[in-house]
């Protein structure tokens, strides 16, 4: 069947947003790039430049946006850009600045790279620390506990990117970035390029990138397939954008799922989110309370037909 024209458009449309961001932080005026809320603001014009996508092509009608959906990816988007990202600079990126300074370790040679591989390096270091802390909690109970609730997902839309327990999140933004002297356009264009392609990894947009691009980076199939609803299924594909790190490290996998989350594919609240990494403390507790309970009134018991004699 011949491919319609809006396929072959929006099929394109991933990589003409990457280039876009590109240019948009390589040639963009310096009044709009040197401002210092330029990321803040353009980080969640790309999820939402996508979410508008999914109104005029969608992928899956299971998928598509609901009230509860929109406030619960509301609440995690705010949480990532406030507290979350304040934890990261605290207890993170300012003591590594420190180490850095008091190591004098400079990495000046970053700035004299072409500006492009300067983006393309600080890609790599990223997508390479996320690769193995994403493997590493889909591989290790403790680490999968906070990563469990991004899982019981039963929607996958360019905002979920964000929805997960918070020191899933706080776990996951952690990097070796401060260590390197990177141009600051360079590394932001890298931080968006990889919200370009998270974001469409996540996405209910009918987009099939051409086949360069999803050897090379992260699509909604693959990631789609990492959501399945059976938990062998979804130790494949840890590549949140660099899907190509998958493909050398032995974890790709192709295909692609439509039903995804976990647990018969129970919906957490955000409540139930926040508790899971402690829901086993919970429940040792809770049975410990209840073994108490029994115990006492097994001694009652016992204490009233001596009273009664």
């Amino acid at each position: 069947m011949q491919t319609s024209l809006k396929n072959r458009i929006f099929d394109h449309l991933p990589p003409a947003m990457i280039a876009l961001v590109l240019c948009f932080w390589a040639f963009g005026p310096r009044t709009l790039v040197d401002h210092p809320w330029a990321l803040t603001i353009t980080s969640p014009l790309i999820v939402l430049a996508v979410l508008a996508l999914e109104w005029v092509h969608e992928r899956h009608a299971g998928w598509r946006m609901n009230k509860t959906e929109f406030l619960t990816d509301l609440y995690y988007a705010v949480l990532s850009a406030t507290i979350i990202s304040w934890l990261t600079q605290r207890l993170a990126d300012d003591p590594l600045t420190a180490l850095k300074a008091s190591l004098g370790i400079t990495t000046h040679w970053v700035t004299q790279l072409p500006w492009l591989a300067q983006v393309a390096l600080a890609i790599f270091i990223l997508e390479f620390g996320q690769y193995w802390m994403h493997r590493l909690m889909h591989n290790w109970m403790p680490f999968w506990l906070t990563h469990a609730p991004h899982h019981h997902i039963t929607q996958l839309n360019a905002a979920k990117g964000a929805m997960g327990n918070p020191i899933e999140l706080f776990l996951i933004s952690l990097s070796v970035l401060a260590l390197f002297d990177f141009d600051k356009t360079a590394l932001f264009a890298a931080i968006n390029t990889m919200g370009v392609i998270s974001s469409f990894a996540h996405a209910n947009v009918r987009a099939d990138p051409p086949i360069w691009y999803s050897f090379f980076f992260t699509t909604i199939r693959h990631h789609s397939l990492h959501h399945s609803t059976d938990y062998d299924s979804t130790r494949c594909n840890y590549g949140n954008s660099l899907i190509l790190l998958d493909r050398i490290f032995g974890t790709y996998r192709e295909g692609e799922a439509v039903l995804v989350g976990q647990d018969e594919r129970k919906r957490l609240s955000i409540r139930e989110q926040t508790l899971f990494p402690f829901q086993p403390l919970i429940e040792r507790y809770q049975a410990h309370k209840a073994a108490q309970a029994g115990n006492d009134l097994a001694a009652s018991d016992q204490k009233e037909p001596a009273a009664t004699a």
